[in-house]
């Protein structure tokens, strides 16, 4: 089960690429970049393997093909040669090797420890990639959780069948509201699957400085 609150067990994650703290927000809070804590803590995972690093990705001695091997959420990176990630059919295009999370199944969750500079309204877009579509949610400490149906990134013009799940696109998730200070997001796969998650991007909406509400517990879609 999940832990939110003084319960909370899971930490920023850190490595030699990454100093470690919470993620910034406003900013871009990088999905593969969950929580440390393991299964049950930081993340729910499906099965134990990670499917990317060390299977997809066979260790080469790279920091990308190990990325967080040993632990079960999927973790894969954006790839131009061939253009697998960087093909025609791109709705937005991502920046070359940038990590992302993937294999994703509902009922899977990630944690972020997030630190926000200041009250406000937050605008939130995911990048991302879907073959068939599918929802996500994110929740908040503060009770809010936002409920995005995912548009499908199919092109029935790309020829090439295995492609169809690294067509990326850039889609508005909703508006959150959040206090200044250190925060867990937990972002949900709720239907379908099957999507890539690269990053969720943090804005404040102008003029809500100092003027959010202190919790909205109603859900928001996106």
């Amino acid at each position: 089960m999940s832990q939110t609150g003084s319960d909370y067990r899971g930490r920023p994650y850190a490595d030699e690429k990454w100093p470690g703290g919470p993620q910034k927000i406003p900013g871009r809070v990088l999905c593969a970049c969950y929580d440390t804590g393991g299964e049950g803590v930081a993340y729910h995972d499906s099965d134990p393997e990670n499917h990317g690093s060390g299977e997809l990705n066979p260790v080469n001695g790279s920091y990308l093909h190990s990325f967080r091997i040993n632990e079960g959420v999927d973790t894969s990176y954006v790839k131009y040669h061939d253009e697998i990630d960087n093909s025609p059919f791109n709705r937005v295009q991502p920046e070359k090797d940038l990590l992302y999370v993937g294999w994703t199944v509902p009922g899977e969750w990630l944690k972020y420890t997030v630190q926000v500079e200041a009250d406000g309204l937050y605008s939130v877009t995911i990048l991302y990639t879907s073959r068939r579509g599918g929802k996500i949610t994110l929740d908040a400490e503060n009770g809010e959780t936002l409920v995005c149906t995912i548009e499908s990134t199919y092109d029935a013009a790309d020829p090439v069948e295995w492609r169809q799940w690294h067509h990326w696109n850039r889609q508005h998730v909703g508006e959150i509201s959040l206090s200044a200070g250190i925060h867990v997001l937990t972002l949900k796969t709720a239907e379908e699957g099957n999507m890539n998650y690269a990053c969720l991007e943090f804005k404040l909406k102008e003029g809500s400085l100092r003027q959010a509400a202190p919790c909205l517990a109603a859900s928001r879609t996106g």
